[in-house]
C-alpha cells in the first residue's frame, strides 16, 4: 500500500510516531508526501522538499536470521539505483556512494535516511525527480536535467516493487550477493575520496571496496586499509 499525504513534517518522523504509538506498519507499505516542512537527512541536515520530487518512507521488520539491520542502507541504495536506472541515458554515470547516496556524475541525485524504532527500521528515501536544491558544500542534480522524469506516483510504485524484491533477496540469500551487486553499481576501486569519520577528522585515500559487513574499505596514502563504519564520504 502506498499512502500519499499532501504535507507532513517528515515521512520518517510520521512513521516513527506511528510505530512508537503501537501502530503496526506492515513491510511493503509506504508513506509518500507531496511536501515536507521538516524533512531531515543524515546527521540532522535539512532535506529539500521540492514539489514533484519523491519523498517517501517505508518500514522493515528485521528478524533473528536476517543480515544486520544497518546493511538496509546499502539495500535501499541499490533499490533506488535500480528504480532510477531506466531514466538515465548514460547508465555508467549513475553511481552509488557509500553509505547511502545515489550520484549522477559527481552530483547528488538521491539520499537515504535509516532510523530505528524498537525492533523496526524506518527507511526514508528522497529522489530529485524535477528539482534539485542549491547546496553550499556539494553539487546536486535532478532527473529532469537529463531527460523526461517519471511521474512521482509512477516512480513510487516502481521503487516500492524493487524495494520489496531487494528485501526478499536480502532475507533469503544473505549479505554477500547484495554487497557484490552494490559494488558493481558504485564508484570503482581506486576512486579518490575524503572521509569525515566521527571522532577521527578528515581522512584521504582511495576506495578499496566493501568489507564483508558492508563497511567501506579505505586505502590510505601509506598503503594501509582502514574499515570505515560511519562517516561522510566526498569525492576528492
Amino acid at each position: 500500500m502506498i499512502e500519499t499525504v499532501t504535507e507532513t513534517g517528515s515521512t520518517n518522523t510520521e512513521l516513527l510516531a506511528r510505530l512508537r504509538a503501537g501502530e503496526h506498519v506492515a513491510e511493503g507499505d509506504w508513506l509518500v508526501a507531496d511536501r515536507q516542512n521538516a524533512g531531515r537527512g543524515r546527521q540532522g541536515r535539512a532535506w529539500f522538499d521540492g514539489a514533484g520530487n519523491f519523498m517517501g518512507s517505508t518500514v522493515v521488520h528485521p528478524g533473528g536470521g536476517d543480515p544486520p539491520a544497518p546493511t538496509l542502507a546499502l539495500l535501499a541504495g541499490l533499490a533506488t539505483y535500480e528504480a532510477v536506472l531506466p531514466y538515465c541515458p548514460d547508465p555508467a554515470a549513475l553511481r552509488l556512494k557509500w553509505p547511502n547516496d545515489l550520484m549522477l556524475g559527481r552530483a547528488k541525485l538521491a539520499g537515504i535516511l535509516l532510523e530505528a524504532a524498537g525492533g523496526a527500521v524506518v527507511v526514508g528515501i528522497g529522489v530529485n525527480l524535477v528539482a534539485a536544491p542549491q547546496l553550499p558544500d556539494r553539487a546536486t542534480v535532478a532527473l529532469v536535467q537529463i531527460g523526461p522524469p517519471p511521474s512521482r506516483d509512477g516512480f513510487a510504485r516502481d521503487l516500492a516493487a524493487v524495494f520489496d524484491r531487494e528485501v526478499e533477496r536480502w532475507r533469503n540469500f544473505g549479505l554477500e550477493p547484495l554487497l557484490r551487486r552494490w559494488q558493481a553499481a558504485a564508484y570503482p576501486p581506486g576512486t579518490p575520496i575524503t572521509v569525515n569519520e566521527p571522532g577521527e577528522g578528515m581522512l584521504s585515500g582511495r576506495i578499496e571496496g566493501l568489507g564483508p559487513d558492508g563497511s567501506l574499505s579505505l586505502r590510505l596514502d601509506d598503503g594501509s586499509i582502514r574499515a570505515i563504519h560511519a562517516g561522510d564520504v566526498m569525492l576528492a
